[in-house]
């Protein structure tokens, strides 16, 4: 009977211990690996252009935006990048006395899909304690969508319906009513640091080459004030009026054909921006 009772108290050790040793083996074979990073950005937004042709800095507007990143090794990774901001700037900001009398000014809200690629000039692996920080240089492209508009007696205009330079006139069959979307070259940079296993922090700078030189509304030369039609009663219309605001400053200047823009630069705009991302991790065998 003592024989029967040790017999069977063996037995039930050791089928209770084959039936753990997998989970055990299991959990020996696999590790915590890195699969993405979300991450959320704010900060400061800046036009550079026909309106502002000195890299004047006193219009900084917010943006915001919202991206997915996934690192290919500690040198690597790419990223989609949605951001939304805000652009702007007047002639109020400017030394030169053409740009104070023209007198124009715009703003926008501008939408922005990018996809970037990220070097790490250090070994970067978020979460670890080892490679937790690196500079990196981002290089991409991005598409877009704007729609420029001004404020005259305190009312809001979008100024691509009015046509102010006469696009799509016969007076100047040649220039067609800009499009409202269009995509840029971007290069930047920025740092980055893995404050732990969940978050990383870094600080990203981004300038942006667009192949639009209407962000402003702003290109070519004045079309003159007979290329706008007049209201029933011999007013001005508002297209007549925001196409050339020199008025205000003196008498107007804004005779067709005499220098409204710049149509061989194209307009640009940059970013400076917190950012902040949240690790995504699964786990895998590690044979």
């Amino acid at each position: 009977m003592l024989y029967t009772r040790i017999h069977w108290k063996v037995l039930l050790t050791a089928s209770l211990w084959l039936a753990v040793l997998p989970f055990n083996k299991v959990s020996a074979q696999n590790e915590e690996s890195y699969v993405g990073e979300l991450g959320f950005t704010a900060g400061g937004a800046h036009y550079f252009g026909d309106l502002n042709t000195h890299m004047g800095l006193q219009a900084t507007k917010p943006t915001v935006g919202i991206y997915y990143r996934k690192y290919f090794n500690g040198y690597v990774g790419a990223r989609a990048h949605f951001r939304f901001m805000q652009l702007g700037y007047s002639d109020v900001y400017n030394a030169n006395s053409f740009q104070k009398r023209r007198n124009l000014s715009f703003n926008t809200e501008l939408y922005e899909l990018a996809v970037q690629g990220d070097f790490n000039f250090f070994r970067f692996e978020p979460g670890s304690d080892a490679y937790r920080f690196s500079p990196y240089l981002t290089l991409g492209a991005s598409f877009f969508h704007f729609n420029p508009y001004a404020y005259y007696q305190n009312r809001k205009y979008f100024l691509q319906p009015l046509r102010t330079e006469g696009q799509g006139t016969s007076r100047f069959p040649d220039r067609k009513p800009y499009q409202l979307y269009s995509y840029a070259y971007l290069i930047g940079g920025g740092v980055k640091y893995s404050l732990n296993r969940r978050l990383n922090l870094g600080v990203e700078c981004l300038f942006r080459f667009t192949q639009t030189d209407y962000l402003d509304d702003v290109s070519t030369t004045y079309a003159g004030i007979d290329a706008f039609a007049t209201k029933p009663d011999g007013s001005s219309t508002i297209a007549a009026i925001l196409q050339d605001r020199s008025g205000v400053t003196g008498a107007p200047i804004g005779e067709m054909g005499r220098q409204r823009g710049n149509s061989r630069d194209k307009d640009q705009f940059a970013t400076i921006e917190v950012t902040l991302g949240i690790l995504f991790t699964s786990y895998r065998c590690k044979f």
